[in-house]
Order: structure tokens, then C-alpha cells, then sequence
């Protein structure tokens, strides 16, 4: 099963300060972990929002709206794509986020499988899967 395990922001995140060397090599111990295991997909950091935007819909229209966005609490941080047996087991995994505060977010991951597989662009997509997966290999 694939879990997002979803980092916070707050304030320090969002301060668009670079991490300092100790909250890297923490972050770096916790990937090297993660990878022994054989559990780690990916993951990365995110700028601050400031950097960003968001574009919302209503119908046929688009706004955007750039960066900085005020409720920290509903931005990201960063994440990590996991693959493990269980729910509980990617919930220790984030309880093991060298975090002293903050949050960590899980979430399931949908797979391919869980859809329609009679739909055009589901097929299109399990092709693009099996092809990508070929050239990698």
C-alpha cells in the first residue's frame, strides 16, 4: 500500500530560510532508514508559499492567486511516498519524523487497480505505467 506522509509547514518552514545542517542531517538519517528498509519511493521538501500559488476553479473559469498564502496550517512542508504492508505501519513511520513539534499528515495513495479498468484513460494510464517501469528497469 502507498501512503503520503504529508510534513506541516509553520512558521520556521514558511520563513523561506534554508534548514539548518542539524534539521538536514536528521532528515538525512530518517531517508537513510526509510531506504534500508526498502519502503522509501520519494520525497522531497517544498519552498515556502511565497514561491507558490493557487489556482482555483469554478466551472469553465480559473483565478490564481500567488503566494504567500496566511494559514500556515494548511500548507506543506514536504513529503514522503512510502510503501508499506499497512496504515499502521506507514503511522510509525511518521511518528519517526525527527520533528520537536509540528504535524505529519497520512494519507493512502490510490492505486491504478481501484479504478474502473474498462475506463479508456485508466488502460492509458496502466500502458504508460508498464512502459515507464520498462524503461527503468
Amino acid at each position: 500500500m502507498k501512503y503520503m506522509l504529508l510534513l506541516k509547514a509553520d512558521a520556521a518552514s514558511e520563513s523561506g530560510a534554508v534548514p539548518d545542517d542539524e534539521a538536514i542531517n536528521a532528515m538525512g538519517v530518517y531517508n537513510d532508514e526509510l531506504i534500508a528498509a526498502g519502503v522509501l519511493l520519494g520525497g522531497e521538501g517544498l519552498h515556502s508559499s511565497a514561491d507558490g500559488a493557487r489556482v482555483s476553479f469554478d466551472g469553465d473559469d480559473r483565478s490564481v492567486v500567488d503566494g504567500p498564502f496566511a494559514e500556515t496550517k494548511e500548507l506543506l512542508a514536504g513529503f514522503w511516498m512510502i510503501e508499506v504492508s499497512s496504515k499502521e505501519e506507514a503511522v510509525e513511520w511518521a511518528k519517526r519524523v525527527p520533528l520537536s513539534s509540528g504535524e505529519v499528515e497520512v494519507r493512502q495513495v490510490f492505486t491504478v487497480d481501484e479504478f474502473n479498468q474498462d475506463n479508456e484513460h485508466v488502460q492509458k494510464e496502466i500502458q504508460w505505467r508498464e512502459e515507464n517501469e520498462a524503461r527503468t528497469a
